[in-house]
């Protein structure tokens, strides 16, 4: 390996995330109003207390959490507190951590994103490659047009076709939430089947909003293969049609498809955070849903940090492997 190609790609990665991470600290500066009297606005509603001064005990907050300073300040406190890994509190759940709610949530959302995505990997390669392939019945062909329709429809878009269909029209699947409210979650498989049954749709709802891209990105690059000079010299050989198809044909249209993931990893994550918001389920989509609209700076930051830390290091580890998965490129600028 060279060492030279992975330590300018690292370099890479780390300029792509701190400008990433800038940009996560203006965005929720942006939000119109003041999230401390928002936040206390909330607590006192709740409360039903009427004699408290808000805008004091706001400005004192400010000065807690460093909000009164100027802008450059509270940036650098900002970076320096990434550093450490300290993510703050949060205004509207003070003072619980911003840590713990990810600690909490963050399971869900990497379960649901991890089998989707490699569901939506392996069935939509496979089902491209079949179509593609000369000796497959016409009729196949007709599913063009269906995963041309998916390939266009977003993932919330579906997630609400989804829950209209199978949980309000049929009540197939529960509406929402990550596990029914009367259980008791315990290492058993009660609790299990009762987690996967809550994250069926929500899961369906990315697998078929992927699966279509998926389809007919593989079915073209099976399409281009089948004219190179290696196949004609396979068929010339008299190998077994099966044998074409998985070691000369789809073999070498997959190596664009682990690019396409890499691609693909921030669309799966924005779309997995809308489809957490529709379902109710209990992952950082629903807590980021919760922060904006509470104007909870630093969880809005803290979630935000996780996902480009996460997308960063993914696209980091699949730029390192995939000279290894085709060997004809070579570790070189």
């Amino acid at each position: 390996m060279n060492f030279l190609y992975v330590f300018k790609r690292l370099l890479q990665a780390l300029l792509i995330t701190f400008i990433a991470v800038s940009i996560n600290f203006i965005i929720p500066r942006m939000i119109p109003g003041d999230p401390i009297e928002a936040a206390l606005s909330t607590k006192i509603a709740i409360s039903g207390s009427v004699s408290v001064d808000v805008q004091k005990i706001a400005a004192e907050y400010r000065k807690k959490f460093g909000l009164d300073q100027p802008l450059y300040i509270q940036y650098i406190n900002y970076l320096y507190d990434l550093a450490r890994f300290e993510l703050g509190v949060s205004l509207v759940n003070f003072p619980e951590k911003v840590s713990y709610q990810i600690l909490y949530s963050l399971p869900w959302t990497i379960g649901l994103l991890t089998v989707s995505i490699i569901l939506t990997f392996i069935i939509g390669t496979l089902i491209g490659a079949i179509m593609a392939w000369p000796q497959t019945p016409n009729a196949f062909h007709i599913l063009i047009m269906p995963f041309m329709l998916l390939s266009t429809i977003p993932f919330f878009l579906l997630g609400i076709i989804l829950l209209f269909l199978f949980a309000i029209l049929w009540s197939v699947f529960p509406a929402g939430g990550g596990y029914s409210p009367l259980l008791i979650i315990d290492y058993d498989w009660e609790t299990v089947s009762n987690i996967i049954y809550h994250s069926i749709l929500p899961a369906l709802s990315l697998i078929f909003g992927g699966l279509g891209a998926w389809v007919l990105s593989m079915r073209a690059m099976m399409i281009s293969v089948q004219g190179e000079d290696y196949i004609t010299y396979a068929k010339s050989k008299g190998l077994k049609s099966s044998r074409i198809f998985v070691w000369y044909c789809m073999r070498n249209a997959m190596l664009p498809q682990f690019t396409n993931l890499a691609l693909t990893l921030g669309t799966m994550i924005g779309g997995a955070v809308l489809v957490e918001i529709i379902f109710s389920y209990p992952g950082i989509g629903s807590i980021l849903f919760s922060a904006i609209a509470g104007k909870d700076y630093f969880v809005i930051q803290g979630i935000v940090f996780i996902l480009i830390i996460t997308l960063s290091l993914s696209l980091f580890i699949i730029d390192l492997l995939y000279p290894i998965i085709d060997p004809r490129i070579k570790y070189s600028d």
